[in-house]
């Protein structure tokens, strides 16, 4: 018999917004400006760089900390420095359909917590989150990496992954997760060749994605 979803483990960017906003394009600018401009990479080396990291790594960042010692925090503070306003606008929809959700609501993202509250004050999100866990809570070590899903579960206080349900825009972040016995969500359309359980295009889809999985959500919630 298999455990009841208790935890609602939601990715961060490009994710609880769509991909289409372009903020994670922007912020894809400014960490190849900090490769080239403060680390001293060549500019025609920077991009393939990047992938390289992101690949082998799961971040850039964790790339650069390992390859070039970079300073974490600093990197951070760097890349996220963008004009949210420019992309992001308050999304009621959403708003309404996390603050029905019958889960306790964690963001689970590689991303810091001061990006992540920025982020969620613009979208109107805050006060529907129940739980952050950003990078520096899982001690720098990202998803995919099975250690995260694990570090995840244990700040929410929930031994058994059969009881979190996993939203996030990169396939390579739920595989880790499915293997591990959580229920994986793909949102977005980025990897439509990949092979899920479930597919939606926004957080907004949530009640579906209960109503597949037999979760009860409120009548009438969003």
């Amino acid at each position: 018999m298999t455990s009841p979803i208790r935890i609602l483990f939601l990715d961060l960017d490009d994710t609880l917004y769509p991909s289409s906003a372009g903020l994670w394009e922007a912020i894809g600018d400014r960490i190849l400006s900090y490769m080239v401009d403060v680390v001293g990479v060549p500019g025609d080396r920077a991009p393939t760089l990047r992938d390289e990291y992101f690949r082998a790594y799961g971040t850039t960042l964790t790339g650069l900390r390992i390859h070039q010692a970079i300073d974490p925090l600093e990197y951070l503070h760097y890349v996220h420095d963008v004009p949210l306003e420019r992309y992001l606008s308050p999304d009621p929809a959403a708003r309404a359909i996390l603050a029905a959700t019958p889960l306790r609501r964690v963001v689970f993202t590689n991303s810091d917590r001061r990006h992540t509250d920025r982020v969620l004050a613009r979208l109107g999100l805050t006060d529907v989150i129940d739980q952050i866990i950003d990078i520096i809570d899982l001690d720098w070590i990202p998803k995919p990496d099975e250690a995260a899903y694990m570090k995840a579960m244990a700040l929410v206080g929930e031994p058994d992954p059969r009881a979190c349900l996993l939203l996030d825009d990169l396939v390579r972040n739920l595989l880790p997760a499915e293997r591990l016995g959580m229920t994986g969500v793909l949102v977005g359309r980025k990897d439509l060749s990949a092979d899920t359980r479930i597919r939606i295009d926004s957080v907004r889809e949530l009640p579906t994605v209960f109503q597949t999985l037999g979760v009860p959500f409120p009548q009438g919630a969003g």
